[in-house]
This record gives structure tokens, sequence and C-alpha cells, in this order.
């Protein structure tokens, strides 16, 4: 009895795994609105019943999806982070994850611009404090600790550079393939240079 539920508990993994990924290709293709649960089942030679049994419907399942895809980026991002060698070199190296993953069509779809349409501006916003917000205030913590900002008010300093980077992701979503690579460069080095506002004057040791 144990293995043929341990089969059964396999398969409906399986299954829901590929209604994902399914899911994943339809939502980029064609959006929310445009994807229908029986073309996402029929993708994978399932039944409608079969996504039900997973998903309370589209709006569930769209909410998976952008799970999966946010905590798989934030979780690239994370680990960016930790792999370098200070605050300072954590923060870049987590924005350059975060901005590429915006100028994939895929992500930068879901995520930046159809998400906010399929579950609302509110639960997308809170969506997204959810998976983001947690990392950008530690970051921004790290840095203010370690010197190379200014003490800050923590929460309104993480806010407004939280409202930088949902504003870049969006923009960098919106844009062609052609553009995405000159934006990405522009976003980064502009919030580059608003963050590094906030870094000690050096002439403040001085008696300036």
């Amino acid at each position: 009895m144990s293995t043929a539920k341990s089969r059964r508990e396999q398969y409906s993994e399986a299954t829901r795994a590929a209604l994902l990924a399914a899911a994943t290709r339809r939502f980029a293709e064609h959006g929310f609105a445009g994807t229908a649960l029986e073309d996402v089942a029929a993708d994978i030679q399932a039944t409608r019943g079969a996504i039900y049994h997973h998903f309370a419907g589209k709006g569930a399942l769209f909410e998976a999806v952008f799970e999966q895809l946010e905590g798989d980026a934030m979780a690239l991002c994370a680990d960016a982070a930790a792999r370098a060698a200070g605050p300072r070199e954590a923060a870049e190296a987590a924005l350059e994850v975060f901005l590429d993953r915006c100028c994939d069509p895929v992500y930068g779809k879901i995520v930046c611009l159809e998400a906010p349409l399929a579950l609302g501006w509110l639960r997308w916003q809170a969506a997204e404090e959810k998976f983001a917000y947690g990392l950008v205030e530690r970051l921004i913590k790290a840095l203010m600790d370690g010197g190379d900002l200014q003490p800050q008010p923590l929460e309104t300093t993480t806010r407004l550079v939280f409202g930088m980077l949902g504003t870049a992701g969006i923009a960098l979503a919106e844009a062609s393939d052609v553009d995405k690579p000159r934006l990405k460069a522009e976003y980064a080095a502009v919030i580059d240079r608003m963050v590094s506002a906030l870094r000690p004057d050096p002439g403040c040791d001085a008696g300036h």
C-alpha cells in the first residue's frame, strides 16, 4: 500500500509540475486573459478536471506560476549576494541578477506585466513584498552596518529602493529585445548613482 501511495504521490507531483510548465508557457505567450484552462490541460494531454484537482481555478494557477518564477528569481539574487566579497558587492550582484531576470521574456511578461492584472494591484504588491522586500531590506541594512551607506531610516530607504527596482523591472519587461541591453545598463547605472548619494562623504572625516 505504501508503494502504491508513493506512486500516486509521484504522479500527482509530476502532473502538477507539468501543468505549471504548460501554464507558464501559455501565460508568457498569450497573457492571463488570453489563456484558457482547456489549452493548458491539452498541452499535457490532461483534462480540465486535472487542473481543478491541483488548483482552484485560472487565478490560482497563475498565482502558483508567479510564485514559482518570483521565488526562483529571488533565490538567484540571494545566492549571487551570498557569494559576493562584501555588502556593496552583494548589492551590485543582486541588482545585476534582478535586472537580468526582468529582461527575460517569460519572467518579465508574467511577473512584471501580467501579474498586476491577474492578481490585482494590491495583491501583486503584497506578493512582491513577500518575495523581494526582505532581501532588499537585508542588503540595505548590510550596507548601512558596514559603513557603505550613511545611517538612514531603514524602512523608508528600503521602500524607496524597492519602488525604483519595481519601476525598472516593468520598463525592462515592456522594452523591445533590441532595447533591453541598453536600458538594463542605464537602469543599473542610474540606480547605482542614486544609492551612491547616500554613501558617506569622505570630506566629513576631514572636518568639512
